[in-house]
C-alpha cells in the first residue's frame, strides 16, 4: 500500500518513528514534512497530503500534530476526505470499517509510539464493511456535493 504521510512540528518525531514502521510492513511511504522539529503550519500540511490522496497519489494519509484534533479539522475541511482522530485501536479500526476513513490523525502528545503503531497496524489492516455503514458514508458524501439532506 502506499501511505502519504505528513506532520507539523509537534508531531514531527512521531512521523518519522511511523515512516520507518510503515515501510518495516512492507508499505511505500511518501512524506510530504514537515522536515524538522521547526514550527510550521498544520493545515499547509493536511490540504496538500489531502488532495494528492484524493488525485490518486496515495492509497491511504496518515496526519500526525501535536493533538491530531488540528490535522483532523483541516483534512476533513477538503471535500472527499474522512480523516479520523484516533487514540485507541478499537476507534481506528471502527473507523474503517464503519466510516471508511481514508486518513488517519494522531497526536504525538497523546499517545506514545507504542500505541501510534498498534494503531496504524489495525487502521491499516481494517476494510469498510459496507453494508448498513454504506448508506450512511453515502449521506455525507451527498451532503458534501450538494449541501442538503436526505432521509
Amino acid at each position: 500500500m502506499k501511505i502519504l504521510i505528513g506532520s507539523d512540528h509537534g508531531g514531527y518525531f512521531l512521523k518519522e518513528d511511523l515512516k520507518g514502521f510503515l515501510k518495516e510492513l512492507g508499505h511505500e511511504v511518501i512524506d510530504y514534512g514537515a522536515y524538522s522539529a521547526e514550527p510550521c503550519d498544520y493545515p499547509d500540511i493536511a490540504f496538500l497530503v489531502s488532495k494528492d490522496l484524493l488525485a490518486g497519489k496515495g492509497d491511504r494519509a496518515i496526519l500526525v500534530c501535536g493533538t491530531g484534533i488540528g490535522m483532523c479539522i483541516a483534512a476533513n475541511k477538503v471535500k472527499g476526505i474522512r480523516a479520523a482522530l484516533c487514540h485507541d485501536v478499537f476507534s481506528a479500526r471502527a473507523s474503517r470499517e464503519h466510516n471508511n476513513a481514508n486518513v488517519l490523525t494522531l497526536g504525538e502528545r497523546v499517545i506514545g509510539k507504542g500505541l501510534a503503531r498498534e494503531i496504524v497496524r489495525s487502521w491499516l489492516g481494517a476494510e469498510f464493511t459496507g453494508g448498513r455503514h454504506q448508506r450512511r458514508v453515502e449521506k455525507i458524501v451527498e451532503f458534501e456535493q450538494d449541501g442538503s439532506q436526505k432521509t
